[in-house]
């Protein structure tokens, strides 16, 4: 005999009789699955840091991209299905660009996680589609200044202070709870966000493995060099 859920599972229109949608539910635990991103606030900016998971030596680690400009003022980090999170990726890029090209101004970094949680909350309402199994923490710098998003395969978005999807989540929200503060500059924010991550991965942190995204108050958006990223991991864990 077939489980009593099967006739709820198989359809994206269809609610269970209390009242969840299990494809919704099934996208979430793909995110939880996926490789630990962290995002943390601080004076002038927003930090993104991204464990890529490394599973073997003969991987070319730049090959393996999590953190993404969407403009110049706006980047993204990624946790689940990384071509769910192209997708979604180009779409930002898009809207960013048309704001930009209508109105003549950058677009509201709220504005933006708005409608691409508005398309992603469309995939949970039709049939013959899925939703999308990536989360996204999303950081940027505009007028209001510095914001972080995090957002759901449902597309519902909340905004943070500091925060994390993936894998470790719950280790590194946990430790931000005790060690956050607000008025961090940068480095602080950096060198915390990774020992966050350390505490997050259970330790299992490779230097060469980590993406690190900043975005300020000049609304420049840059991916860390190797280089720097080496030195901040050295100076957040020492001989960890």
């Amino acid at each position: 005999m077939q489980p009593a859920n099967m006739a709820y599972d198989r359809a994206i229109t269809v609610f269970s009789p209390d009242g969840r949608l299990f494809q919704v539910e099934y996208a979430r635990e793909a995110v939880k699955r996926g490789t630990t991103t962290v995002g943390l606030k601080y004076k002038d900016g927003v930090v993104l840091i991204v464990d890529k998971r490394i599973s073997s030596r003969l991987i070319e680690p730049e090959s393996i991209e999590k953190i993404f400009q969407i403009d110049d003022h706006i980047g993204c980090a990624t946790s689940g299905l990384v071509a769910d999170a192209r997708v979604l990726v180009d779409r930002a890029r898009v809207d960013a660009q048309v704001n930009e090209i209508t109105y003549n101004q950058k677009i509201e970094v709220k504005t933006l996680v708005k409608r691409l949680c508005d398309f992603k909350q469309t995939y949970t309402q039709y049939g013959g589609v899925r939703p999308f199994g990536t989360a996204l923490l999303i950081a940027g710098v505009d007028d209001t200044g510095p914001r972080l998003f995090s957002t759901d395969p449902s597309g519902a978005l909340i905004e943070y202070k500091a925060t994390s999807e993936g894998e470790g989540r719950n280790g590194v929200v946990s430790y931000f709870e005790k060690n956050y503060k607000e008025g961090l500059n940068r480095d602080e924010a950096i060198i915390l966000g990774v020992k966050a991550l350390h505490k997050g991965t259970e330790g299992k942190i490779n230097p060469g493995a980590i993406e690190i995204g900043i975005v300020d108050v000049s609304h420049n958006f840059r991916k860390l060099s190797h280089d720097e990223v080496k030195e901040y991991v050295k100076k957040a864990l020492g001989g960890a």
